[in-house]
C-alpha cells in the first residue's frame, strides 16, 4: 500500500483530520495509516484527544509503535467495530479508513458508530466501493477470490449507498473519485448524527 499511501490517499486521508477537534474515535487503525495525519492536526494546533481501536493484534502491535514514534498520545483498544467499548455520546469524531469493507456485520458497526458518537457528530470516512458498469460486473465476479485472498475485503460492497441511506446521520460532504485507472472507486466524506431520533438501527 506504500506508492498508493504516497501518491493517491494522502490528500483524502488530510481530508479526514481537517479542522478536526475534541475526541477523536479511529475506527479500525490497522498499522496506524492514520497516526501521521493525526500528529499533524496536532502540531497545528487542534485540540485532540486520541482513541483507537484495531483487533487484529499483529497490525494492533505496529499501531503501537508508530505511535510510540510519532509521540502520539493515543489509546488502542483491543476491539471489533461492532461492539466499541466505549460509551454512548463518547466522542466528537469518529474516523474510519478503508476499514467498512471488511467489517463482517455492517449494519451492527455502523449502529455502533451512531451510539458513541455525540448528537451532532462527525462520522468521517474513506471507502472503496464497487465500481459502475462494467469494473462493477468484474467486481462482483472477482469478490468471493478477493475476500480470501485481502483479509475479508468486500471489492464489491456499496459501503458509500449503505452510508447515505441510514437515517441516523445526515450528508454533510461526499466525493466520489474514479480513479485512474479505475480499478475500484474511493468514496469519502462526512455524515453527521442527528440531534434527535433513535440511534438504533433502522434494520431493527
Amino acid at each position: 500500500m506504500k506508492p498508493a499511501e504516497r501518491t493517491v490517499l494522502a490528500d483524502h486521508r488530510r481530508y479526514l483530520v481537517d479542522k478536526i477537534s475534541g475526541a477523536v474515535l479511529d475506527l479500525g487503525a490497522g498499522t496506524g495509516a492514520m497516526f501521521p495525519y493525526f500528529s499533524e492536526a496536532t502540531a497545528d494546533g487542534g485540540n485532540l484527544t486520541l482513541f483507537a481501536i484495531e483487533p487484529d493484534p499483529h497490525m494492533r502491535r505496529q499501531a503501537v509503535k508508530r505511535a510510540r514514534k510519532l509521540g502520539l498520545d493515543i489509546e488502542i483498544e483491543s476491539a471489533g467495530a461492532e461492539a466499541l467499548p466505549f460509551a454512548d455520546d463518547s466522542f466528537d469524531v469518529v474516523v474510519a479508513s478503508l476499514v467498512f469493507c471488511t467489517i463482517p456485520n455492517f449494519d451492527t458497526a455502523l449502529s455502533e458508530v451512531a451510539r458513541v458518537l455525540k448528537p451532532g457528530g462527525e462520522f468521517r470516512f474513506l471507502e472503496h466501493v464497487r465500481g459502475e458498469g462494467a469494473v462493477g460486473v468484474a467486481h462482483d465476479a472477482l469478490a468471493p477470490a478477493w475476500h480470501t485472498v485481502a483479509g475479508g475485503c468486500h471489492l464489491n460492497r456499496e459501503t458509500d449507498e449503505m452510508f447515505r441511506d441510514d437515517d441516523r446521520f445526515e450528508l454533510v460532504d461526499y466525493t466520489r473519485v474514479e480513479g485512474v485507472p479505475q480499478v475500484a472507486p474511493v468514496v469519502r466524506g462526512t455524515l453527521r448524527r442527528r440531534r434527535n431520533g433513535s440511534i438504533l438501527s433502522r434494520f431493527v
